[in-house]
Protein backbone atom coordinates (compact mmCIF):
# COMPACT_ATOMS: atom_id res chain seq x y z
CA UNK A 1 0.00 0.00 0.00
CA UNK A 2 1.71 3.28 -1.10
CA UNK A 3 1.85 6.47 1.13
CA UNK A 4 -1.50 8.15 2.41
CA UNK A 5 -1.96 12.16 3.00
CA UNK A 6 -5.23 13.77 3.65
CA UNK A 7 -6.77 12.99 0.67
CA UNK A 8 -6.23 9.31 1.19
CA UNK A 9 -3.83 6.95 -0.64
CA UNK A 10 -1.39 8.90 -2.65
CA UNK A 11 -1.70 7.48 -6.16
CA UNK A 12 0.65 6.28 -8.68
CA UNK A 13 1.91 7.51 -11.92
CA UNK A 14 -0.60 5.13 -13.73
CA UNK A 15 -3.87 6.12 -11.73
CA UNK A 16 -2.62 10.33 -11.84
CA UNK A 17 -2.28 9.21 -15.89
CA UNK A 18 -5.48 7.94 -16.07
CA UNK A 19 -7.40 10.60 -13.91
CA UNK A 20 -5.61 13.38 -16.37
CA UNK A 21 -6.56 11.75 -19.25
CA UNK A 22 -10.81 11.20 -17.69
CA UNK A 23 -11.00 15.08 -16.69
CA UNK A 24 -9.56 16.23 -19.56
CA UNK A 25 -12.22 14.18 -21.96
CA UNK A 26 -14.67 15.60 -19.40
CA UNK A 27 -13.33 19.08 -20.01
CA UNK A 28 -13.62 18.89 -23.72
CA UNK A 29 -17.44 17.58 -23.45
CA UNK A 30 -18.21 20.35 -21.16
CA UNK A 31 -16.49 22.96 -22.80
CA UNK A 32 -18.49 21.70 -26.08
CA UNK A 33 -21.52 21.84 -23.74
CA UNK A 34 -21.28 25.34 -22.89
CA UNK A 35 -20.49 26.84 -26.30
CA UNK A 36 -23.24 24.96 -27.76
CA UNK A 37 -25.46 26.57 -24.72
CA UNK A 38 -23.89 30.40 -25.89
CA UNK A 39 -24.98 29.34 -29.26
CA UNK A 40 -28.62 28.02 -28.97
CA UNK A 41 -31.36 29.81 -30.70
CA UNK A 42 -33.39 29.79 -27.71
CA UNK A 43 -30.81 31.60 -24.97
CA UNK A 44 -30.32 34.04 -27.98
CA UNK A 45 -34.19 35.15 -28.20
CA UNK A 46 -34.32 35.28 -24.42
CA UNK A 47 -31.49 37.52 -24.23
CA UNK A 48 -33.17 39.98 -26.35
CA UNK A 49 -36.67 39.47 -25.59
CA UNK A 50 -38.97 41.62 -23.72
CA UNK A 51 -39.67 38.88 -21.00
CA UNK A 52 -42.29 38.63 -18.38
CA UNK A 53 -44.07 36.46 -15.58
CA UNK A 54 -42.70 33.41 -14.95
CA UNK A 55 -40.05 33.81 -18.05
CA UNK A 56 -38.33 36.64 -16.94
CA UNK A 57 -37.59 35.21 -12.95
CA UNK A 58 -36.32 31.94 -14.60
CA UNK A 59 -34.59 33.89 -17.14
CA UNK A 60 -32.79 36.16 -14.54
CA UNK A 61 -31.75 32.98 -12.30
CA UNK A 62 -30.65 31.03 -15.47
CA UNK A 63 -28.59 34.09 -16.77
CA UNK A 64 -26.97 33.78 -13.55
CA UNK A 65 -26.40 30.21 -13.84
CA UNK A 66 -24.38 30.61 -16.95
CA UNK A 67 -22.58 32.85 -15.71
CA UNK A 68 -21.66 30.89 -12.77
CA UNK A 69 -21.16 27.85 -14.79
CA UNK A 70 -18.34 29.71 -16.92
CA UNK A 71 -16.76 30.75 -13.75
CA UNK A 72 -16.76 27.10 -12.36
CA UNK A 73 -15.09 25.95 -16.07
CA UNK A 74 -12.71 28.62 -15.98
CA UNK A 75 -11.70 27.20 -12.77
CA UNK A 76 -11.56 23.90 -13.56
CA UNK A 77 -9.77 24.51 -16.32
CA UNK A 78 -7.23 26.34 -14.36
CA UNK A 79 -6.91 23.47 -11.47
CA UNK A 80 -6.27 20.77 -14.84
CA UNK A 81 -3.65 22.81 -16.41
CA UNK A 82 -1.67 23.22 -12.75
CA UNK A 83 -2.23 19.04 -12.32
CA UNK A 84 -0.49 18.90 -16.12
CA UNK A 85 2.37 21.21 -15.63
CA UNK A 86 3.25 19.49 -12.23
CA UNK A 87 2.61 15.63 -14.25
CA UNK A 88 4.65 17.41 -17.08
CA UNK A 89 7.76 18.26 -14.92
CA UNK A 90 9.64 14.80 -15.04
CA UNK A 91 9.02 11.41 -17.16
CA UNK A 92 8.76 9.37 -13.87
CA UNK A 93 7.28 11.92 -11.57
CA UNK A 94 8.92 11.63 -7.67
CA UNK A 95 6.45 10.72 -4.87
CA UNK A 96 6.37 15.13 -4.01
CA UNK A 97 4.98 15.37 -7.03
CA UNK A 98 2.85 12.48 -6.58
CA UNK A 99 1.43 13.91 -3.12
CA UNK A 100 0.81 16.91 -5.11
CA UNK A 101 -1.01 15.64 -7.91
CA UNK A 102 -3.10 13.47 -5.58
CA UNK A 103 -3.89 16.30 -3.72
CA UNK A 104 -5.31 18.34 -6.77
CA UNK A 105 -6.91 15.64 -8.46
CA UNK A 106 -9.07 14.24 -5.26
CA UNK A 107 -8.75 16.85 -2.89
CA UNK A 108 -10.74 20.16 -2.28
CA UNK A 109 -8.33 22.43 -4.68
CA UNK A 110 -10.72 24.42 -6.70
CA UNK A 111 -11.81 27.64 -4.75
CA UNK A 112 -14.62 29.74 -6.52
CA UNK A 113 -15.00 33.38 -5.21
CA UNK A 114 -17.97 33.85 -2.78
CA UNK A 115 -19.39 36.77 -4.90
CA UNK A 116 -19.54 34.55 -8.04
CA UNK A 117 -21.65 31.89 -6.27
CA UNK A 118 -23.62 35.05 -4.56
CA UNK A 119 -24.49 36.14 -8.21
CA UNK A 120 -25.72 33.29 -9.11
CA UNK A 121 -28.62 33.28 -7.16
CA UNK A 122 -27.47 30.23 -4.62
CA UNK A 123 -28.76 31.04 -1.43
CA UNK A 124 -26.34 29.46 1.83
CA UNK A 125 -27.78 26.41 2.89
CA UNK A 126 -30.15 27.07 6.00
CA UNK A 127 -30.19 30.48 5.25
CA UNK A 128 -26.72 31.22 6.63
CA UNK A 129 -24.59 34.40 5.88
CA UNK A 130 -23.37 33.75 2.13
CA UNK A 131 -19.63 32.76 2.52
CA UNK A 132 -15.98 34.02 0.90
CA UNK A 133 -16.08 31.14 -1.19
CA UNK A 134 -16.58 27.66 -1.75
CA UNK A 135 -14.49 24.66 -2.24
CA UNK A 136 -14.71 22.27 -4.77
CA UNK A 137 -13.09 18.54 -5.64
CA UNK A 138 -12.51 18.51 -9.02
CA UNK A 139 -15.46 15.38 -9.40
CA UNK A 140 -17.71 17.86 -7.62
CA UNK A 141 -17.32 20.75 -9.45
CA UNK A 142 -18.00 18.84 -12.47
CA UNK A 143 -21.36 17.79 -10.99
CA UNK A 144 -22.15 20.54 -10.04
CA UNK A 145 -21.87 22.11 -13.42
CA UNK A 146 -23.42 19.33 -14.82
CA UNK A 147 -26.59 20.03 -12.70
CA UNK A 148 -26.55 24.04 -13.54
CA UNK A 149 -25.76 22.90 -17.23
CA UNK A 150 -28.86 20.84 -17.44
CA UNK A 151 -31.26 23.37 -15.60
CA UNK A 152 -30.33 25.93 -17.80
CA UNK A 153 -30.76 23.94 -21.21
CA UNK A 154 -33.77 22.94 -20.02
CA UNK A 155 -35.16 27.08 -19.50
CA UNK A 156 -33.98 27.63 -23.10
CA UNK A 157 -35.04 24.48 -24.50
CA UNK A 158 -38.47 24.94 -23.13
CA UNK A 159 -38.73 28.46 -24.21
CA UNK A 160 -37.58 28.10 -27.64
CA UNK A 161 -40.50 24.84 -28.07
CA UNK A 162 -42.57 26.63 -27.42
CA UNK A 163 -41.59 30.05 -29.50
CA UNK A 164 -41.02 27.21 -32.42
CA UNK A 165 -44.15 26.23 -31.92
CA UNK A 166 -47.08 28.20 -30.70
CA UNK A 167 -46.46 31.67 -32.53
CA UNK A 168 -46.54 30.12 -35.46
CA UNK A 169 -49.65 28.36 -35.29
CA UNK A 170 -51.22 31.34 -33.80
CA UNK A 171 -50.43 33.00 -37.05
CA UNK A 172 -51.76 30.72 -39.61
CA UNK A 173 -55.29 30.95 -37.60
CA UNK A 174 -55.53 34.67 -37.33
CA UNK A 175 -54.87 34.37 -41.05
CA UNK A 176 -57.41 31.64 -41.41
CA UNK A 177 -60.01 33.85 -38.85
CA UNK A 178 -59.03 37.22 -41.14
CA UNK A 179 -60.45 35.12 -44.36
CA UNK A 180 -63.54 34.08 -42.28
CA UNK A 181 -64.11 37.57 -41.11
CA UNK A 182 -64.48 38.81 -44.65
CA UNK A 183 -66.77 36.37 -45.66
CA UNK A 184 -68.93 36.34 -42.42
CA UNK A 185 -69.17 40.10 -43.58
CA UNK A 186 -70.24 39.26 -46.76
CA UNK A 187 -73.39 37.29 -45.42
CA UNK A 188 -74.32 39.53 -42.84
CA UNK A 189 -73.10 37.23 -39.85
CA UNK A 190 -71.83 40.85 -38.13
CA UNK A 191 -70.99 41.47 -34.03
CA UNK A 192 -74.53 42.18 -32.29
CA UNK A 193 -76.44 40.60 -35.29
CA UNK A 194 -75.70 37.37 -35.06
CA UNK A 195 -73.94 35.07 -32.35
CA UNK A 196 -71.37 33.79 -35.20
CA UNK A 197 -70.53 37.02 -35.33
CA UNK A 198 -69.78 38.13 -31.62
CA UNK A 199 -67.73 34.44 -31.40
CA UNK A 200 -65.42 35.98 -34.37
CA UNK A 201 -65.02 39.17 -32.64
CA UNK A 202 -63.96 37.41 -29.14
CA UNK A 203 -61.50 34.81 -30.84
CA UNK A 204 -59.75 37.88 -32.40
CA UNK A 205 -59.44 39.21 -28.80
CA UNK A 206 -58.22 36.11 -27.47
CA UNK A 207 -55.75 35.19 -29.88
CA UNK A 208 -54.40 38.84 -29.72
CA UNK A 209 -53.80 37.95 -26.42
CA UNK A 210 -53.00 34.40 -26.63
CA UNK A 211 -49.67 35.47 -28.92
CA UNK A 212 -48.56 38.29 -26.56
CA UNK A 213 -48.29 36.42 -23.92
CA UNK A 214 -46.58 33.48 -26.00
CA UNK A 215 -44.09 36.02 -26.83
CA UNK A 216 -43.54 37.25 -23.39
CA UNK A 217 -43.50 34.88 -21.59
CA UNK A 218 -43.13 31.25 -23.37
CA UNK A 219 -42.44 29.27 -19.93
CA UNK A 220 -46.30 29.61 -19.02
CA UNK A 221 -47.39 27.59 -21.60
CA UNK A 222 -44.64 24.59 -21.10
CA UNK A 223 -46.10 21.25 -19.55
CA UNK A 224 -42.53 19.72 -17.77
CA UNK A 225 -43.21 15.60 -18.93
CA UNK A 226 -44.11 13.71 -15.69
CA UNK A 227 -41.29 11.59 -14.48
CA UNK A 228 -38.77 12.85 -17.12
CA UNK A 229 -35.75 14.49 -15.83
CA UNK A 230 -33.94 15.22 -18.87
CA UNK A 231 -33.46 18.90 -20.10
CA UNK A 232 -36.06 20.33 -22.18
CA UNK A 233 -38.56 16.94 -21.81
CA UNK A 234 -42.62 18.21 -22.26
CA UNK A 235 -44.71 19.77 -24.41
CA UNK A 236 -46.01 23.50 -25.56
CA UNK A 237 -49.13 23.65 -23.50
CA UNK A 238 -51.87 24.32 -26.68
CA UNK A 239 -54.95 24.54 -24.86
CA UNK A 240 -56.33 27.48 -25.40
CA UNK A 241 -55.07 27.82 -29.06
CA UNK A 242 -57.01 24.28 -29.49
CA UNK A 243 -60.15 25.54 -28.03
CA UNK A 244 -60.23 28.52 -30.21
CA UNK A 245 -59.36 26.25 -32.81
CA UNK A 246 -62.46 24.53 -32.56
CA UNK A 247 -64.54 26.98 -31.64
CA UNK A 248 -63.25 28.79 -35.49
CA UNK A 249 -64.23 25.75 -36.92
CA UNK A 250 -67.43 25.72 -35.73
CA UNK A 251 -68.20 29.63 -36.40
CA UNK A 252 -67.31 28.20 -40.51
CA UNK A 253 -69.40 25.47 -39.78
CA UNK A 254 -72.25 28.37 -39.22
CA UNK A 255 -71.44 30.15 -41.99
CA UNK A 256 -71.51 27.78 -44.63
CA UNK A 257 -74.89 26.95 -43.76
CA UNK A 258 -75.25 30.28 -44.27
CA UNK A 259 -74.05 30.48 -47.46
CA UNK A 260 -76.04 27.44 -48.52
CA UNK A 261 -79.33 28.99 -47.42
CA UNK A 262 -78.00 32.23 -49.81
CA UNK A 263 -77.79 29.92 -52.69
CA UNK A 264 -80.71 27.68 -52.64
CA UNK A 265 -82.79 30.60 -51.20
CA UNK A 266 -84.85 31.96 -53.95
CA UNK A 267 -85.87 27.91 -54.85
CA UNK A 268 -86.56 27.12 -51.76
CA UNK A 269 -89.02 30.42 -51.18
CA UNK A 270 -90.48 29.28 -54.84
CA UNK A 271 -90.74 25.84 -53.57
CA UNK A 272 -92.31 26.83 -50.22
CA UNK A 273 -95.21 29.52 -51.89
CA UNK A 274 -95.56 26.43 -54.40
CA UNK A 275 -96.45 24.54 -51.17
CA UNK A 276 -98.64 26.90 -49.26
CA UNK A 277 -101.13 27.58 -52.38
CA UNK A 278 -101.57 23.41 -52.85
CA UNK A 279 -102.68 23.73 -49.46
CA UNK A 280 -105.05 26.90 -50.10
CA UNK A 281 -106.38 24.98 -53.28
CA UNK A 282 -106.88 21.90 -51.03
CA UNK A 283 -108.96 23.89 -48.32
CA UNK A 284 -110.91 25.75 -51.20
CA UNK A 285 -111.77 22.62 -52.80
CA UNK A 286 -112.48 21.08 -49.27
CA UNK A 287 -114.75 24.22 -48.31
CA UNK A 288 -116.41 23.55 -51.75
CA UNK A 289 -117.23 20.35 -51.28
CA UNK A 290 -118.47 20.44 -48.15
CA UNK A 291 -121.46 22.88 -49.29
CA UNK A 292 -121.74 20.08 -52.06
CA UNK A 293 -122.22 17.17 -48.97
CA UNK A 294 -124.35 19.12 -46.78
CA UNK A 295 -126.69 19.69 -49.97
CA UNK A 296 -126.58 16.11 -51.34
CA UNK A 297 -125.98 13.71 -48.55
CA UNK A 298 -128.72 14.12 -45.75
CA UNK A 299 -128.16 12.67 -41.88
CA UNK A 300 -124.45 12.75 -41.85
CA UNK A 301 -121.67 14.66 -39.74
CA UNK A 302 -119.86 17.02 -41.85
CA UNK A 303 -116.32 18.61 -40.27
CA UNK A 304 -115.42 21.97 -40.63
CA UNK A 305 -113.33 22.83 -42.84
CA UNK A 306 -110.37 25.87 -41.48
CA UNK A 307 -109.70 28.81 -43.48
CA UNK A 308 -106.02 29.27 -45.48
CA UNK A 309 -102.91 29.22 -43.45
CA UNK A 310 -102.47 33.40 -42.98
CA UNK A 311 -99.93 32.79 -40.66
CA UNK A 312 -97.39 31.03 -42.80
CA UNK A 313 -98.13 33.39 -45.53
CA UNK A 314 -96.81 35.96 -43.26
CA UNK A 315 -93.95 34.02 -42.02
CA UNK A 316 -93.03 33.65 -45.70
CA UNK A 317 -93.61 37.26 -46.75
CA UNK A 318 -90.78 37.76 -43.41
CA UNK A 319 -88.61 35.30 -45.26
CA UNK A 320 -88.52 37.32 -48.76
CA UNK A 321 -87.95 40.38 -46.89
CA UNK A 322 -84.84 38.57 -45.19
CA UNK A 323 -83.54 37.40 -48.61
CA UNK A 324 -84.21 40.75 -50.10
CA UNK A 325 -81.87 42.50 -47.64
CA UNK A 326 -79.15 39.62 -47.52
CA UNK A 327 -79.86 38.90 -43.73
CA UNK A 328 -79.05 34.56 -44.68
CA UNK A 329 -78.29 34.32 -41.07
CA UNK A 330 -81.83 35.03 -40.11
CA UNK A 331 -83.69 33.38 -43.18
CA UNK A 332 -81.68 30.20 -42.35
CA UNK A 333 -83.66 29.08 -39.65
CA UNK A 334 -86.63 30.72 -40.82
CA UNK A 335 -86.43 28.65 -43.92
CA UNK A 336 -86.06 25.55 -42.43
CA UNK A 337 -89.21 25.91 -39.63
CA UNK A 338 -91.43 27.14 -42.61
CA UNK A 339 -90.28 23.97 -44.44
CA UNK A 340 -91.72 21.65 -42.01
CA UNK A 341 -94.98 23.47 -41.29
CA UNK A 342 -95.76 24.12 -44.97
CA UNK A 343 -95.60 19.66 -45.45
CA UNK A 344 -97.91 19.70 -42.19
CA UNK A 345 -100.39 22.31 -43.48
CA UNK A 346 -100.63 20.22 -46.95
CA UNK A 347 -100.86 16.91 -45.61
CA UNK A 348 -103.78 18.47 -43.17
CA UNK A 349 -105.53 20.48 -45.99
CA UNK A 350 -105.77 16.71 -47.62
CA UNK A 351 -106.91 15.05 -44.88
CA UNK A 352 -109.56 17.79 -44.62
CA UNK A 353 -110.81 16.83 -47.90
CA UNK A 354 -110.66 13.54 -47.84
CA UNK A 355 -112.40 13.45 -44.50
CA UNK A 356 -115.22 16.24 -46.18
CA UNK A 357 -115.76 14.20 -49.21
CA UNK A 358 -116.19 10.50 -47.32
CA UNK A 359 -119.76 10.70 -47.70
CA UNK A 360 -119.77 11.17 -51.51
CA UNK A 361 -117.40 8.40 -51.81
CA UNK A 362 -119.45 5.97 -50.04
CA UNK A 363 -122.53 7.60 -52.22
CA UNK A 364 -120.70 6.69 -55.01
CA UNK A 365 -119.49 3.21 -53.98
CA UNK A 366 -122.96 2.25 -52.79
CA UNK A 367 -124.35 3.39 -56.64
CA UNK A 368 -121.41 1.66 -58.55
CA UNK A 369 -122.73 -1.75 -56.53
CA UNK A 370 -126.58 -1.24 -57.40
CA UNK A 371 -125.36 -1.12 -61.00
CA UNK A 372 -123.00 -3.69 -60.95
CA UNK A 373 -125.56 -6.11 -59.76
CA UNK A 374 -128.16 -4.91 -62.23
CA UNK A 375 -125.72 -5.63 -64.80
CA UNK A 376 -125.38 -9.35 -63.56
CA UNK A 377 -129.27 -9.73 -63.30
CA UNK A 378 -129.84 -9.12 -67.19
CA UNK A 379 -126.78 -11.25 -67.63
CA UNK A 380 -128.79 -14.25 -66.00
CA UNK A 381 -131.91 -13.08 -67.90
CA UNK A 382 -134.14 -11.37 -64.67
CA UNK A 383 -134.15 -8.10 -65.88
CA UNK A 384 -137.82 -7.96 -65.57
CA UNK A 385 -138.67 -9.51 -62.39
CA UNK A 386 -141.24 -7.32 -60.82
CA UNK A 387 -139.75 -7.65 -57.44
CA UNK A 388 -136.02 -7.30 -58.82
CA UNK A 389 -137.26 -3.76 -60.78
CA UNK A 390 -138.58 -2.81 -57.87
CA UNK A 391 -136.23 -2.99 -55.55
CA UNK A 392 -133.86 -1.57 -57.86
CA UNK A 393 -135.79 1.36 -58.20
CA UNK A 394 -136.12 2.01 -55.21
CA UNK A 395 -132.88 1.90 -54.14
CA UNK A 396 -131.96 4.00 -57.38
CA UNK A 397 -134.30 6.94 -56.21
CA UNK A 398 -132.48 7.34 -52.64
CA UNK A 399 -128.99 7.30 -54.00
CA UNK A 400 -130.00 9.68 -57.18
CA UNK A 401 -132.67 12.46 -55.14
CA UNK A 402 -131.24 15.30 -53.04
CA UNK A 403 -130.32 15.16 -49.70
CA UNK A 404 -129.46 11.67 -50.35
CA UNK A 405 -129.84 9.64 -47.03
CA UNK A 406 -126.96 7.66 -47.03
CA UNK A 407 -128.44 4.99 -44.74
CA UNK A 408 -131.66 3.92 -45.73
CA UNK A 409 -129.68 3.62 -49.29
CA UNK A 410 -127.32 1.49 -48.06
CA UNK A 411 -129.83 0.21 -46.44
CA UNK A 412 -131.93 -0.46 -49.64
CA UNK A 413 -129.00 -1.28 -51.37
CA UNK A 414 -128.10 -4.58 -49.51
CA UNK A 415 -132.23 -5.68 -49.98
CA UNK A 416 -131.59 -5.67 -53.71
CA UNK A 417 -128.30 -7.54 -53.08
CA UNK A 418 -130.12 -10.53 -50.93
CA UNK A 419 -133.24 -10.31 -54.04
CA UNK A 420 -130.69 -11.43 -56.74
CA UNK A 421 -128.88 -13.82 -54.28
CA UNK A 422 -131.84 -15.70 -53.94
CA UNK A 423 -133.49 -15.46 -57.55
CA UNK A 424 -129.97 -17.11 -58.26
CA UNK A 425 -130.29 -19.96 -55.56
CA UNK A 426 -127.49 -18.24 -53.00
CA UNK A 427 -128.26 -18.29 -49.29
CA UNK A 428 -129.00 -14.54 -48.55
CA UNK A 429 -126.12 -13.21 -46.27
CA UNK A 430 -124.63 -9.88 -45.14
CA UNK A 431 -121.40 -8.98 -46.84
CA UNK A 432 -118.36 -9.48 -44.31
CA UNK A 433 -120.07 -11.69 -41.94
CA UNK A 434 -120.21 -15.08 -44.00
CA UNK A 435 -118.00 -18.18 -43.32
CA UNK A 436 -115.42 -19.00 -45.63
CA UNK A 437 -117.68 -20.25 -48.46
CA UNK A 438 -119.77 -17.43 -48.18
CA UNK A 439 -116.79 -15.34 -48.55
CA UNK A 440 -115.74 -17.12 -51.60
CA UNK A 441 -119.21 -16.81 -53.42
CA UNK A 442 -119.45 -13.15 -52.74
CA UNK A 443 -115.67 -12.87 -54.45
CA UNK A 444 -116.90 -15.24 -57.44
CA UNK A 445 -119.91 -12.37 -57.18
CA UNK A 446 -118.03 -9.64 -57.52
CA UNK A 447 -115.75 -10.98 -60.56
CA UNK A 448 -118.42 -12.00 -62.82
CA UNK A 449 -119.89 -7.95 -61.87
CA UNK A 450 -116.59 -6.20 -62.44
CA UNK A 451 -114.62 -4.08 -60.50
CA UNK A 452 -117.75 -2.18 -59.62
CA UNK A 453 -119.99 -4.30 -58.17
Amino acid sequence: MGDTGPTGPVMDRDEVDRALARLGAEHEAIETSLLALQDHAGRRLLEGAALTGVTEERWRATEASITLLWTYFDAYTDALRTAREIRARRRWSSSEDLAELTGLLRGECVTVAGGAVAGAGAPAPDGAPARLGERFTLAALVDRMNELYAASLDVVVAADAVWSALPARIDLLAAELRRTRRLAHSVGVRPGEHPAGDDLERITRTLTRLREEVVSDPLAFWRPAEGSSAPGGGRPDTTVYDREARALEDVRREIDAVLTVRQDAEQRIVKLRDLLSRADRTLAEARAARGEVLAKIAATEVPVVSGPPTALQEQLAAAAEYRRHAQWHRLSPLLESLEQKAEEELLRARESLTAVTAPLAVRAELRGRLDAYKAKVARHGLAEDPELVERYEKARRMLWSAPCDLRAAEQAVLRYQRTVAEMLGAAPRVPGQGGPRELREDRDDREDVGPGG
